[in-house]
């Protein structure tokens, strides 16, 4: 009788320390998920704003130790932050380019968007081919009569140099150095309300900035949205891209928690919810 309770007192004492090591571990791996702190941070592309503050700050509300910052420089700025080391992640509205790959930097495909086509909404044409859009933005089509619109100078109104949307734009089409804007805007919004203000004008947007106060022309006859984004047939699309000095897994863990995060489904859902498309995963 007396070995029975004392194999019976022994396993309890082994079940006991058991429970308390698991405890112990579950607490250790809680306390080390909460002690994550510190700050990442991001520059780039003025397109990606929108996808950048509602990620950040879903971001930020799950993780409390974490902080993280965004500058809305450009594209070419926000991949050269990131070259010299100045940021954790440089935001880019188009693919990298050869140089800029060649310093190690590495392409991070998050999203998908399209560049629209916009116009005042007085303008009568709806369509336009991309040889005849190419015209526009070269000068060769000067009044909207030739397009069939309205008896009214083409105003052409761009991006600024090193812009992630004009780089995508003028690449796209064939049209690198060869656009005569009238104008040349520092961001999306810019663009959006200098061509809503100004009749006669054209301009190029991220597709989800588009609202009612223009309207967006189908190129080729194909209108900019998301099921022929995805099926290849719209000319003007492009990746939204948070690029990084190495492959994500070198990164530290500040770094590669907010990967995880952006690749999460609730990170899918930030970036349907913005008006984004998420990329097919090979």
């Amino acid at each position: 009788m007396k070995k029975f309770i004392a194999i019976i007192c022994s396993a309890l004492i082994i079940t006991l320390v058991a429970v308390g090591c698991a405890k112990g571990v579950a607490s250790n791996e809680s306390q080390n998920e909460e002690s994550l702190t510190g700050t990442i941070s991001l520059a780039g592309s003025t397109s990606m704003e929108k996808l950048c503050e509602a990620m950040s700050e879903s971001f930020m509300a799950d993780n409390q130790g974490i902080t993280v910052t965004v500058e809305y420089v450009g594209s070419g700025a926000g991949i050269e932050a990131l070259s010299k080391g100045s940021v954790d992640i440089g935001n880019s509205s188009r693919n990298l380019k050869p140089e800029e790959l060649s310093n190690g930097c590495v392409e991070n495909v998050v999203a998908l968007d399209g560049i629209a086509v916009i116009v005042d909404k007085n303008n009568g044409v709806t369509d336009i081919s991309s040889d005849d859009l190419k015209k526009l933005y070269t000068g060769e089509i000067k009044n909207w009569k030739e397009l069939g619109g309205a008896d009214e100078a083409v105003v052409v109104i761009g991006r600024e140099a090193g812009s992630g949307t004009r780089d995508a734009f003028e690449e796209l089409l064939e049209l690198k150095d060869k656009c005569d804007y009238a104008q040349q805007l520092d961001s999306t919004g810019a663009v959006l309300a200098k061509v809503a203000s100004t009749p006669g004008a054209i301009g190029y947007v991220s597709l989800d900035v588009v609202d009612e106060s223009v309207l967006s022309v189908s190129i080729d006859s194909v209108e900019a949205n998301e099921q022929n984004i995805l099926a290849g047939k719209y000319l003007l699309s492009r990746p939204f891209v948070m690029a990084t000095k190495g492959d994500v897994s070198s990164q530290n863990e500040l770094v590669q928690k907010w990967f995880e995060y952006v690749n999460s489904e609730k990170g899918k859902e930030i970036i349907k919810k913005v008006g984004l498309i998420v990329p097919v995963q090979e």
